[in-house]
């Protein structure tokens, strides 16, 4: 099993929680939510009972239709799960709630029941068809698991040292050298070819074989979209889902709905677009109609980017018309020597990095009053009560002139600019030209 940071925060919960609350551990399938909750119950727990609803028996299911006497509920499952329970050192896990509704809504009763912890793991937890029929409990605490990030890839091929070093070179704005800087862009770019999946990250480390990869990046890819079809028949979520390299690679303003559903208008299909945040497979940045602490309130819900959860999957589905994706393909792009714009591709694990530290993404574009010229903002942090702008470029800069038009335009909101690349850390005038894989320090 892969280190994962979320484990710090399992314990956490279970510290500060004592019972008093179930745990939900949210995110897209494959990203490991199985793996490391059962690891979390092996290790801390005297004993556990691991539910999975996607094989449970017809019998476990229907414990869950009467809670009129949790003492037969508590006995039954110790005799067909074949586990001793031991009030408050015992764990129960419900492993894909979603699939037994009633599961999820007995949190409340088995919660103030208070003999043993409980953690649900979930996808497309908050579809509407999956939670319609039942109360939600408050019971419930909240956490989301994503792929794995840039650090967690590192330590599972055995780097223990790089992510510390660079932050502190970040903290102390130290440049890392020209030759070093090449070095750790080639092994960051191999994390962008690979991604986060566990599944894809072991083929790597146990194969080195990118074509092996690749396979299962399309495995997972084909598994979203099977999701999709089940939530919606006629297609739509799949086609959207899969136009998102496409229409990041055509630079425009906004994910343009009409060129993917014939016909559709963004503002007709936001809970189409709700339903694809919801399944934890894509990142949604909104446009921000006034870029400034309070973004939130000033987003535009018909004016959107969408990117995918894992940058791995990213790059399988921007070749997805081949049979596989070729390794001349994977090695051009690790050497960054692919004949392509790839601006869209590291925009989209910027989107991941920022995401995953807890940033609700947004963008902005505007007009140049003066030279009517169209500029746009890639992603605006909040940070105390200014705004951070982000340029991403795919590498060495030139310019840099919608970063510098915003800063004169917004100049009294701006806590500090930056210019996410491929280059060496360095500060040009009021910008930090910032290495992409020291982005997590933002």
């Amino acid at each position: 099993m892969f280190k994962r940071k979320i484990y710090e925060k399992l314990l956490e919960w279970k510290r500060e929680s004592d019972g008093e609350t179930a745990l939900l551990v949210e995110g897209a399938r494959r990203v490991g939510k199985s793996t490391i909750v059962e690891e979390f119950a092996k290790r801390e727990y005297k004993s556990y009972v691991f539910i999975d609803f996607a094989i449970a028996s017809k019998s476990i299911r229907e414990l869950f239709e009467d809670l009129s006497d949790l003492n037969y509920l508590f006995l039954q499952l110790q005799l067909q799960c074949k586990v001793d329970l031991y009030e408050r050192e015992s764990l129960i896990v419900f492993d894909e709630v979603q699939l037994c509704p009633l599961a999820r809504q007995a949190i409340k009763s088995l919660v103030k029941d208070g003999r043993y912890d409980y953690i649900e793991t979930g996808s497309l937890i908050s579809i509407r068809r999956n939670v319609k029929d039942i109360l939600i409990p408050s019971e419930e605490r909240k956490i989301e698991m994503y792929p794995m990030d840039y650090e967690e890839f590192l330590w599972a091929v055995g780097d223990g040292t790089t992510m510390p070093i660079l932050k502190n070179l970040y903290e102390a704005k130290k440049s890392v050298g020209e030759r070093m800087n090449r070095k750790l862009l080639r092994d960051f770019r191999l994390y962008m070819l690979v991604g986060g999946m566990p599944q894809a990250v072991d083929e790597y480390i146990r194969t080195n074989n990118f074509r092996k990869v690749d396979e299962i990046k399309r495995d997972i890819l084909n598994l979203y979209e099977d999701d999709f079809r089940k939530i919606d028949p006629t297609g739509k979520l799949s086609l959207l889902f899969d136009a998102i390299p496409a229409q990041l690679n055509k630079n425009a303003s906004r994910y343009q709905v009409s060129g993917v559903l014939s016909g559709e208008r963004a503002d007709g299909i936001l809970e189409l677009i709700a339903q694809l945040k919801d399944s934890k497979t894509v990142l949604v940045s909104y446009h921000s109609n006034d870029p400034g602490a309070g973004m939130s309130s000033h987003k535009d819900l018909a004016k959107f980017k969408l990117f995918l959860c894992d940058t791995g999957l990213f790059a399988t589905l921007m070749f997805k018309d081949k049979d596989f994706t070729e390794n001349i393909i994977y090695e051009k792009l690790l050497n960054d020597k692919l004949g392509t714009n790839l601006g869209y591709l590291y925009e989209n694990v910027v989107a991941q990095i920022l995401t995953v530290n807890g940033n609700e993404l947004f963008y902005h574009t505007f007009m140049n009053e003066s030279s009517r010229h169209n500029y746009e903002i890639d992603f605006l942090l909040s940070r105390k009560n200014k705004v951070c702008p982000l340029e991403v470029k795919s590498s060495g800069y030139k310019t840099h002139t919608s970063l510098d038009v915003f800063a004169r335009k917004y100049s009294g909101r701006i806590l500090q600019q930056y210019l996410v690349y491929t280059k060496d850390l360095k500060k040009e005038g009021e910008i930090v030209c910032l290495p992409v894989y020291m982005t997590c320090f933002l």
